[in-house]
């Protein structure tokens, strides 16, 4: 990999140009009490402005940021006290500049640019939030997981509804034992909402003045720059910048990178399965091309462990080919109460009954039918609460609490992002993958190469924990 270093220093360079090395300390900088956090930003504009808005109303000092695009500059700048932020367009500028200060950073940029700043921020010492999915591939989450298992940084990914109180409420059902040993979970999206199934653009625009476009392809091979469609059903809706990357595989991971990280966070968080056995592509509208499909289904195996039966995941998404919704069919424990399922949930089947999960973040888990919800009567309280998100992130770097008490961190999030991915990983090679338990595929050796993207050179970390 280019530019590895040891665990104890970084790649700083001048003008991004002749690079030389500085060592620090494998830990966590100290932070003096009653301190302000030293923040920065690897993107401020779109979902960045809401770490943004989290760390200012936190009390955070904002000493740089990274943006891309010049238009979302002022979400950092106008803010009271926050003037003086260095801005830069990319984020090795920024780190390379202002590491030695920074105590945090949050990254939210596209899926494809989270690695490489995440990764050099944990090898400096920065406590490190970075957006959902974790990574673009199976192998950057990986490597993310052992970084933070090496270091003593807080981390914490993006997916707000870990530290709401639905899975939580789910969990203590299960562990109560209202629908017996889990057999399936049945997951569902309404995404993708954005172009998806279509080939790459033959045409290109003119890059506007805002954005450096170089550092927005960041690590992914660079191709031309296109603004909007300019036919078919997609005409006139952004190609690339600033949302529609999401479906285009250089760069997003479609619906399933997405969502899955709320969708299916609560069996992660409930069942800690390890690694899938095995990842299929039961259904896909088409091959995957330039973009994912605009409707998979995807299924996943997970072994048995010493403390529940194996058991099986099913993620769908998008539409079928007729363009109805593509989703499992309603159980008749839904039906005899003459409800429908809703347009994203979880569906889970145990033993003993059905549990169903209404909405991107685990609100609302309810034994089903309601005659078997009011039989079994309302759980033990087996977990604590969370006071938010940001707050439990912002807490654990300051020293509050322990770094764990970030649940959301990459020693969680890393496998559990790695899982979602493979899905997109065995859509990529059409078939059937089977993992051992350390998350290598075995019967297609040469599947593991596409779990891994060389970074465009002059892209990839400036530190990384080997």
């Amino acid at each position: 990999m280019p530019n590895s270093l040891s665990r104890r220093k970084f790649l700083t360079t001048t003008g991004l140009g002749a690079a030389s090395t500085i060592a620090f300390p494998n830990v966590v900088r100290a932070h003096k009490p009653n301190s302000k956090l030293q923040v920065g930003f690897v993107a401020t504009g779109g979902r960045a402005g809401a770490h943004v808005k989290a760390a200012f109303e936190d009390g955070c000092q904002c000493i740089g940021f990274a943006e891309v695009d010049k238009n979302s500059w002022r979400s950092v700048l106008g803010k009271e006290g926050w003037g003086e932020a260095k801005g830069y367009t990319d984020w090795r500028e920024l780190l390379s500049k202002h590491g030695q200060e920074l105590d945090t950073i949050f990254v939210a940029t596209p899926d494809h640019t989270h690695f490489s700043p995440s990764m050099s921020a944990i090898a400096m010492g920065i406590n490190c939030y970075t957006e959902k999915p974790l990574s673009w591939s199976v192998r950057e989450a990986q490597m993310l997981t052992n970084a933070y298992n090496k270091t003593k940084v807080v981390t914490q990914m993006g997916n707000q509804g870990h530290s709401m109180q639905g899975w939580r409420i789910a969990y203590e059902l299960i562990k109560g034992g209202s629908i017996g040993d889990i057999q399936e979970f049945h997951t569902w999206t309404n995404r993708p909402v954005w172009p998806q199934g279509n080939p790459r653009p033959p045409y290109s625009d003119k890059v506007p003045e805002n954005l450096d476009w170089d550092s927005w392809i960041g690590p992914a091979a660079m191709r031309p720059y296109v603004a909007k469609y300019r036919d078919g059903e997609d005409k006139g809706k952004d190609v690339y910048h600033r949302f529609s990357w999401r479906g285009v595989v250089d760069f997003g991971s479609g619906a399933l990178g997405d969502m899955a990280c709320h969708t299916t966070d609560g069996i992660y968080a409930i069942m800690d399965p390890g690694y899938a056995a095995s990842a299929e592509p039961i259904f896909m509208t088409a091959p995957v091309g330039d973009q994912f499909p605009s409707g998979m289904t995807v299924k996943a195996t997970y072994r048995a462990t010493a403390d529940r039966p194996g058991f099986t995941t099913y993620w769908y998404e998008g539409n079928k080919v007729d363009g109805s919704p593509n989703m499992p069919e309603p159980p008749e424990e839904l039906k005899v109460d003459n409800r429908e399922l809703p347009r994203t949930g979880n569906l889970i089947i145990g033993t003993k009954g059905k549990m169903l999960v209404e909405g991107d973040y685990w609100n609302s888990p309810r034994i089903i039918p309601e005659s078997a919800r009011r039989a079994f009567g309302k759980p033990e309280q087996l977990l604590e609460r969370s006071p938010g998100h940001h707050k439990e992130f912002l807490m654990a770097c300051r020293g509050e609490q322990p770094r764990e008490f970030s649940q959301s961190n990459f020693g969680y999030s890393g496998p559990m992002t790695a899982n979602i991915q493979l899905g997109n990983l065995c859509a990529r090679a059409g078939k059937r993958l089977e993992l051992d338990e350390s998350g290598k595929i075995t019967n297609d050796p040469a599947i593991n190469d596409l779990a891994w993207r060389e970074p465009r050179e002059g892209h990839g970390p400036i530190a990384t924990i080997s």
